[in-house]
């Protein structure tokens, strides 16, 4: 038996782990895709206090490096089951079942679709929910992303110097992301802003070759020739298994306040599973942290 199992390798899972280790406690993180969540995938960051700009995978990488040298195991297995009122707390993988005293929930979020025709379909022919890890397939053509938030307009940044011409599509009439990146998207003479637009129909053969856009207004169409559609329109919480255990909000969020703690003893929720007004890698940095020292003073009774 373990003193915490994490669940989720992202930034507040890994900050989670450095402070539950750093508090002399044993710790095994279980991680379904890859280690860094959300930042791991991202080509830039500007805003993380200390570090005037990073990419995300040397950010993850940092912090995963970090989380190891301090004996936190890492293992790349999905969680199928969990009994969280137990004691101990039972965490069921695909190939194993764990003992722990404490648990920390830390799962992240994905990425949501479209649901537009042609989106299935040309998934990985054309169709890509990360920028940074297909866009140097589309060197020096034409593409579309979606969305208005702060993930679309720096994937738009990102493809800017990608691609020849980056459109990039929001249903709305203004942006809902910082507007120190809506400023630099504005600049950037090959990002052609669509406003007040959504996505009706992917088109292709054998990989998309362009996609029919709808005026939110006026419900007029245009055809745009593309060779990719990038897709960030938002965030989904991962915690329908947890959901029986767990108070969720409408969004299926945890609720959850600052302090981490769920209505189970030694259970704590941390980063962007989480309900809570801002999601950015310095606020799962901090919700890891204060999961860690939560857990620790749980196994500790403290």
């Amino acid at each position: 038996m373990t003193d915490v199992i994490i669940i989720g390798a992202g930034c507040a899972g890994l900050t989670a782990a450095i402070y539950a280790q750093r508090a002399g406690l044993s710790t095994i993180l279980l991680e379904e895709n890859f280690y860094g969540g959300q930042i791991a995938i991202s080509n830039e960051i500007e805003n993380y206090p200390a570090i005037p700009s990073i990419t995300g995978p040397e950010l993850a990488q940092q912090i995963y490096a970090q989380a190891e040298s301090l004996g936190a195991q890492i293992r790349f297995e999905t969680v199928t089951q969990a009994e969280l009122s137990a004691n101990p707390k039972v965490v069921t993988t695909h190939t194993e079942r764990y003992e722990a005293k404490a648990v920390i929930i830390a799962n992240g979020v994905k990425r949501r679709k479209l649901g537009c025709p042609g989106e299935e379909a040309f998934t990985g022919r054309g169709v890509s929910y990360c920028a940074t890890c297909d866009g140097a397939f589309f060197r020096g053509k034409d593409v579309a992303i979606v969305g208005g938030g702060n993930t679309a307009l720096e994937d738009a940044l990102y493809l800017a110097n990608v691609c020849r011409t980056v459109y990039l599509v929001h249903r709305r009439d203004a942006f809902r992301g910082e507007k120190a990146l809506a400023d630099r998207v504005r600049q950037k003479e090959n990002i052609k802003i669509q406003y007040d637009s959504a996505v009706s129909k992917i088109r292709g053969e054998s990989a998309v070759s362009s996609v029919l856009l709808e005026n939110t207004k006026t419900g007029a169409q245009q055809e745009l020739p593309v060779s990719a559609v990038f897709v960030a329109i938002g965030l989904i919480p991962e915690n329908e298994i947890f959901s029986r255990q767990l108070p969720l909000d409408d969004n299926g969020y945890f609720v959850a306040g600052e302090d981490c703690k769920t209505p189970l003893e030694g259970v704590f929720v941390a980063g962007d599973c989480r309900s809570k007004l801002l999601r950015q890698i310095i606020t799962a940095a901090a919700d890891g942290a204060v999961a860690g020292y939560q857990a620790a003073a749980y196994v500790n009774g403290i």
